[in-house]
């Protein structure tokens, strides 16, 4: 034992077995004590005991949730890595939201929940807990909240796939504080190379004979360019993040900044002054989170073509917020009535970058164009302490959207209309409804495809989708990209994965399957049809959430 227990004689030498203490005294009164939870009275000790002067004692207290994961050293060089990048430098927006509280007079408590990586845990047995993490945490976010009585209001601050959404969650719970969400942002696609998405293909790509060893291995060593940030495309991270702002949940043009730079962690400073401005003005999440609030975020998420995994998040929030749950038939008619308008990853028709989203005006501008045609709720209010109108009329005629737009043009040479557009530009693309919901014989009680990605080879000239051809039947999704990489599927085949549904294997994502087929030479001429959910970057004729399993 002795080689695991070593320790120096002067290192016991120097064990102190007290201190002196924080000097100054507590702000107390005689109210306080008499009528104080004992709680109350002890967290100011616990307070000073950490180092904040007793002096500043008098300010109020907001929390900071987030979901760091990963530890730097004092030069931001990796001591140990966190699960994914989306997490990796959310830190430094906790740091400039905390600061900026602490210049305001308040006092900001930081604490964390950190959350895992889809891409990581694909085709592993991490995949199972996937979803129900979302809960977890989100019941866990509940309680640090409520573990803090003293608190004024909270801020969360989150990026991706299950951490935003259980964020969203726990915030939504919280009808009598005020709240804001600061999404962490996105990373940076390479100047040379894939995104995040493709990326993940390289294994079933390399064993189809479509690329090589080499090309694999340098690819996928440049796919994540930036250290921070969701990934690339508008998958479930960036579609949460545009979410998180179209409830109103978020600052106007948080979404989707790109991690690391200025801009990005001004957005922190100012949701910081934010929150601070709703707790003087009463506005707290009840006031935000309304049914039409929520009609807003679904009509925005077509707008966008957004990943199926919200139709799983946004009810859950509703029912969070104690708001009216949206039904099939709500997603069908406004899915219907709403044109998509957003040409990004992974839907195309253009495969733009998230940040190229941003900088074409982000949430804003594709709200605006959903105001002409009249699919918005106006009248609700948003963390701005202003109504979702007043906040379109500032963007409207803001030097912000300008320059912007401008940074676009001269970066990367691309006009903000190619990436955010009109109804009738959008039209002329092609570009239709995001999800449509079939139901017949063997979805007798719905699925659910995002129809807006399928080829457009594959659709004939009423806009129908048709295949007929013998089905193999898998019973795991490991069977099913297994039959991929050995060559067992083909053009014109139609595969069925079951049992990976809620009463299955707990409805995990089974994006090796649709990314695969996707960025397989013959994989649009493949059709998927399976009770598990897809991830947020699935494209294809891939037919999921099938009901009942």
């Amino acid at each position: 034992m002795d080689h695991l227990l070593s320790t120096a004689s002067e290192t016991i030498d120097h064990i102190q077995t007290k201190a002196k203490g924080p000097e100054g005294k507590l702000p107390l009164t005689d109210a306080m004590l008499r009528n104080s939870p004992s709680g109350d009275l002890f967290g100011l000790s616990q307070n000073v005991g950490m180092g904040w002067s007793p002096n500043n004692l008098r300010g109020k207290e907001i929390l900071l949730l987030s979901t760091q994961g990963g530890m730097k050293d004092s030069n931001g060089f990796p001591i140990a890595l966190g699960y994914h990048t989306g997490h990796w430098e959310v830190d430094q927006l906790m740091k400039e939201a905390a600061m900026e509280i602490n210049r305001a007079g308040g006092i900001p408590f930081a604490a964390y929940v950190s959350d895992p990586c889809d891409g990581r845990s694909q085709g592993t047995r991490g995949m199972f807990d996937s979803f129900p993490y979302r809960n977890d945490a989100a019941i866990v976010y509940r309680r640090l909240i409520r573990s803090l009585p003293t608190r004024k209001a909270v801020v969360g601050i989150a990026t991706c796939d299950k951490g935003l959404p259980a964020m969203m969650l726990a915030l939504a719970s919280m009808h009598d504080l005020p709240t804001v969400i600061i999404p962490g942002g996105v990373t940076l696609p390479p100047e040379y190379g894939e995104d995040a998405g493709k990326i993940q293909t390289i294994g079933a790509r390399y064993s189809a004979n479509e690329i090589t060893l080499e090309e694999a291995a340098e690819l996928g060593c440049r796919a994540c360019a930036t250290p921070g940030g969701g990934c690339q495309f508008l998958g479930t991270a960036a579609t949460a993040q545009v979410i998180s702002e179209a409830l109103g949940l978020s600052l106007p043009h948080s979404a989707l900044a790109p991690s690391g730079q200025d801009i990005w962690r001004e957005m922190a400073r100012n949701s910081a002054r934010a929150v601070i401005e709703m707790e003087k003005m009463r506005i707290t999440t009840k006031d935000i989170l309304t049914d039409a609030s929520i009609h807003n975020a679904m009509v925005v998420h077509a707008a966008f073509g957004g990943s199926t995994n919200l139709l799983l998040h946004i009810p859950a929030i509703a029912h969070a917020a104690g708001c009216t749950i949206p039904t099939v038939d709500d997603w069908i008619k406004v899915n219907r009535q709403t044109p998509r308008l957003v040409s990004v990853l992974p839907n195309g028709p253009e495969y733009h970058p998230t940040i190229r989203a941003y900088l074409a005006g982000g949430v804003p501008e594709v709200m605006l164009h959903l105001r002409n045609l009249g699919l918005l709720n106006e009248d609700v209010m948003t963390v701005t302490g202003k109504t979702l109108r007043e906040n379109l009329d500032w963007w409207e005629q803001s030097e912000r959207r300008r320059q912007m737009k401008n940074r676009l043009k001269m970066a990367d040479g691309i006009d903000a209309s190619e990436v955010i557009m009109s109804k009738e530009q959008a039209q002329k693309k092609g570009m239709t409804s995001t999800i449509t919901f079939p139901t017949g014989n063997i979805a007798p009680e719905g699925s659910v495809i995002k129809s807006t990605s399928i080829d457009k080879e594959k659709i004939d000239e009423n806009g129908i989708f048709y295949h007929k051809a013998e089905v193999k039947v898998f019973t795991s999704e490991r069977d099913g990209i297994r039959a991929i990489r050995q060559g067992r599927i083909a053009a014109g085949d139609i595969m069925i994965v079951s049992g990976c549904g809620p009463l299955g294997t707990g409805m995990e994502e089974t994006y090796q399957l649709t990314s695969a087929l996707k960025h397989l030479s013959f994989g649009k001429h493949v059709t998927l049809i399976t009770d598990a959910r897809f991830s947020g970057v699935s494209t294809g004729a891939c037919i999921g959430h099938v009901g009942p399993e």
